[in-house]
């Protein structure tokens, strides 16, 4: 199996999970691991496996992992499975009830990520995946990137 990891960072958390979970993969297939900037979208067909994350940002991917998601044509991905990610803040950890209402209403950037794919012909590996940093620029809450790792190699498997 020929898996491809596509991510967008800003602090380095993001690419941190991405490379964790490209690790788990690594277990039982061929992985690439590339930047939303260097990824092109007919070159996702190629895999049997594309993995999509993003840092939430306004409740929402990275305007970079928008425009790539947006690029891919309708049944580009057909026979491709899918799943996205993306890394976030715990509001419950944080406990700010704007925060809390917000995230009820609008949901993290791997929801809109995960549909993006499956509108592009994608079958869905696994529900989307939040990871969590303990501040906007981070770090990674303790445990995240073997759990990010653990679940590459369940996608692998």
């Amino acid at each position: 199996m020929k898996a491809l990891v596509v991510f967008e960072s800003y602090f380095g958390n993001t690419e941190k999970i991405a490379r964790a979970v490209a690790e788990g993969l690594a277990a039982h297939c061929e992985v690439t691991v590339l930047r939303v900037a260097d990824a092109r979208p007919e070159r996702f067909k190629a895999f049997d496996l594309v993995v999509v994350g993003s840092p939430t940002r306004a409740f929402r991917p990275t305007e970079g992992t928008k425009a790539l998601l947006k690029a891919l044509p309708a049944g580009a991905l057909q026979g491709v499975k899918v799943v996205a990610f993306d890394t976030r803040m715990d509001v419950k950890a944080v406990n700010n009830l704007i925060l809390t209402v917000f995230s009820g209403l609008f949901g993290y950037a791997a929801e809109p990520i995960g549909k993006a794919l499956a509108r592009a012909g994608g079958t869905q590996a696994d529900l989307p995946q939040g990871f969590m940093v303990l501040a906007s620029e981070g770090p990674l809450r303790d445990g995240e990137l073997d759990r990010a790792a653990a679940w590459g190699e369940k996608l692998a498997a």
